[in-house]
């Protein structure tokens, strides 16, 4: 049997398909993937060492550029972490213009991640520029409560920043109304079309078993078969009072974490229905100062981010600074299972595996 020499190629560092600048060195043989080794860190910014230096407050906004597509989420997952540190309580109405936000975000990530991975794929332009279209109307929703389209830096110890404005609820109903026909739409264009399905099945197969011992979490964790939603497992805020169901499905494959994504925005619409029907008049804010001192301490809190669990890590000292900031990107965890579920696959299945994934680079590298 003829047998050809190894050979490295590379991806990136700046890769058009890599979701931010990044590298891969793929070693070949042939056409079939030997290993894949990935280099990190052209995005670092050292935001953790910067948080060290600002208040907690001023910190907020660092947490929006670590995945811009997911700033609400985000600010969430660190106030969230604040307010455990500090014993800080949020009013009602706060709680459930969180929930909102929050959903509304992972509705934005799972369109984008659809869009993208079809563009990945080489398959279609046209989905991803519908997926956009859909999004535009819920960033209009961002803009018009936070003032930003993406870094919002509107979630806020206590609540959040500004009460909501005048008509913005009974605009968000009429955007959350039309959401359902549009996953209908995309479902009955991508689902069961046999080349789509073709570049899915079977490709990039991710175990149970491997998942859990990976650390990986979210949509990547639940299309391998695992049950494990965060706002489940351990319910925070308010999410213990709205009915819905954790997207589990067991093909461990790219078109599972596909369908995943598509049964989680349904989900999320079935909340966002709940919620926009049942907020309450009152504060959006408690009274914190703007320069907290939370006591000497430690707090982890985790939330279920569009991407999986993401959370913040806080050591207080006493001061207006934290002495310790560091995220649990739940990118991060979830890129190191690439060079696993590469192998034996070919160089065009790469990028399919990668973006099935969902990766912004910005929170992988911080």
């Amino acid at each position: 049997m003829l047998k050809t020499e190894e050979f490295i190629l590379n991806f990136g560092p700046q890769h058009p398909s890599t979701h931010g600048v990044f590298r891969m060195m793929v070693t070949l043989d042939g056409e079939t993937i030997v290993d894949v080794d990935l280099v990190l860190g052209y995005l670092h910014r050292g935001v953790e060492k910067l948080a060290e230096g600002r208040t907690y407050l001023q910190s907020i906004p660092l947490t929006d550029r670590m995945d811009y597509i997911c700033s609400m989420s985000n600010n969430l997952a660190y106030c969230l972490a604040v307010e455990k540190l500090a014993d800080i309580q949020v009013p009602e109405r706060a709680e459930y213009i969180r929930v909102i936000m929050a959903e509304l975000t992972r509705v934005v990530n799972h369109f984008v991640c659809i869009g993208f991975y079809l563009n990945d794929l080489g398959c279609y332009f046209t989905p991803v520029l519908y997926c956009l279209r859909e999004r535009e109307k819920i960033l209009d929703l961002f803009e018009a409560a936070s003032g930003s389209r993406m870094t919002c830096n509107y979630v806020r110890f206590g609540g959040v920043a500004e009460d909501l404005p005048n008509g913005w609820l009974e605009q968000c109903r009429q955007v959350v109304a039309g959401l359902p026909a549009f996953i209908d739409e995309m479902d009955e264009l991508l689902s069961t079309n046999e080349i789509f399905i073709a570049r899915g099945r079977g490709i990039g197969v991710l175990p149970p078993d491997v998942a859990v011992n990976a650390g990986v979490t979210g949509p990547n964790l639940r299309a391998s078969g695992v049950a494990y939603d965060v706002r489940k497992a351990h319910p925070y805020s308010i999410y213990d009072r709205f009915d819905f169901d954790v997207a589990v499905l067991d093909g461990c494959d790219c078109y599972d974490r596909y369908m995943v994504r598509m049964q989680e925005a349904r989900q999320s619409v079935r909340i966002l229905e709940q919620a926009l029907k049942d907020v309450p008049e009152g504060s959006v804010q408690s009274k914190v100062s703007r320069a907290i001192r939370p006591p000497e301490g430690d707090a982890y809190h985790a939330i279920e981010g569009p991407k999986g669990e993401f959370g913040w890590y806080l050591v207080g000292d006493g001061s207006v600074s934290p002495y310790r900031w560091h995220a649990r990107s739940a990118t991060f965890v979830n890129l190191t299972i690439v060079p696993l579920i590469s192998r034996g696959h070919k160089v065009a299945d790469l990028m399919a595996i990668l973006g099935s994934l969902d990766n912004v680079m910005g929170e992988v590298d911080r």
